[in-house]
């Protein structure tokens, strides 16, 4: 029987599951009740099951044969703190949570190929389930692999997905190499001398000389970093003052930066900060920077991605497939597994309608007619890397 055909008795169950952890989002870190849902599954599937790794995360692994090749698939788990504005009956039953970004989708999917996994058991080696908390806010990745991850689940390879409304329903779309940006921000502090709006020739003002550092940072990346080096800088925030007569105190600006290249980070954050300390000098006052980097870029390997390639046009045909002409500028903690262990990230297309709603919009809800896509092509991509003699 094909893999599609195993997962048809499964749909109800995946679209049950997918729709409670909808209902009941949590944030990184915090989920346990999400974390119970897929434990309790996967031990009914018969894996054993791992908790404990980033407090909430979780790795369900089944061995089978003799082969000692293994192989892992993540799933991200948590929500964010969004206002869902759905009006599903399966909304978020927590105000200010929903998961707006299809994590429930990527966790009954890998439930669903985790069930035919265990069903079929045609596959020679182990094979780890990685379930993971905190990919939006606070790196889980990171932290798990920092916990022992591959020390304790050894993979030969490691794979994650994504959906995406952006894409066409069902189209697989691959990258070698970067495919998802690092992100990193900078609090830029500016310490003026307040006084009254009457008199500013009293005063230095740090909303005068912000408006002067957001106008230069426009120049980091246009003449700054070489035009073939995919780079973003954005003020997503300028915060000052209170009344048209007062010239305040100080004043904040946030910054989110985007690179691929390790030195265009590095040069990033020295031109952003040598901008923001001249300028305040240039107006007589200071200017402190507090830079976070946060995560790495994501970057792809050649091997693992074809293989996913291959499969892919194997399980949905060549015309839904498609490699990604350019990397996508977001950022994803996945990237800390693919510097651990080769493998690959990628893409699975959502858009059914013009009336999807993007990641990240307090409207968005995953497109259930995606989980026996994703859950049999997991199971394909299993059956395929651990493929027996």
């Amino acid at each position: 029987m094909n893999v599609r055909a195993s997962l048809t008795n499964a749909i109800p169950e995946l679209v049950a599951i997918r729709q409670d952890l909808h209902a009941h989002p949590e944030l990184g870190l915090e989920e346990v009740r999400t974390s119970d849902v897929i434990a309790r599954h996967l031990e009914a599937y018969g894996y054993k099951v791992s908790r404990g790794l980033a407090r909430t995360g979780l790795v369900a692994t089944l061995s089978h044969g003799t082969g000692r090749r293994s192989v892992g698939i993540r799933a991200d788990i948590d929500a964010l703190p969004i206002l869902e504005e759905t009006g599903l009956a399966y909304a978020s039953k927590t105000p200010g949570l929903m998961h707006a970004c299809g994590h429930d989708g990527h966790t009954a999917m890998l439930l669903g190929a985790a069930r035919a996994i265990a069903e079929r058991r045609n596959f020679d080696g182990t094979v780890h389930l990685i379930f993971q908390p905190a990919e939006e806010n606070f790196g889980g990745a990171k932290i798990m692999v920092e916990e022992g991850l591959f020390d304790r689940f050894p993979c030969d390879a490691v794979f994650a997905l994504h959906n995406e409304p952006g894409l066409p329903f069902g189209q697989f779309a691959f990258r070698d190499g970067a495919i998802m940006a690092a992100v990193d921000e900078a609090r830029i502090t500016l310490n003026g001398r307040g006084g009254h709006g009457a008199e500013p020739q009293e005063t230095a003002d740090p909303i005068v000389a912000g408006a002067s550092i957001v106008m230069a940072l426009q120049t980091v990346v246009s003449r700054n970093i070489h035009p073939l080096d995919p780079t973003v800088v954005t003020v997503g925030s300028f915060h000052a003052g209170s009344a048209s007569n007062i010239i305040p105190e100080r004043a904040e600006i946030v910054v989110g930066i985007r690179s691929f290249d390790p030195a265009v980070r590095d040069e990033l954050e020295r031109r952003i900060r040598l901008i923001a300390e001249r300028q305040a000098e240039s107006y007589e006052m200071t200017a402190t920077v507090d830079y976070l980097r946060s995560y790495d870029a994501t970057i792809n390997h050649s091997a693992e991605t074809d293989l996913l390639r291959d499969i892919a046009i194997r399980f949905a045909g060549p015309e839904k497939v498609a490699d990604l002409p350019r990397p996508f500028m977001g950022s994803e903690d996945f990237a800390y597994m693919l510097k651990e262990r080769p493998g690959s990230y990628f893409f699975l297309g959502a858009r059914a309608s013009e009336k999807d709603r993007p990641l990240h919009h307090p409207g968005y809800n995953f497109n259930d007619d995606l989980l026996p896509i994703g859950a049999a092509f997991w199971t394909e991509v299993v059956e395929t890397y651990l493929k027996p003699a």
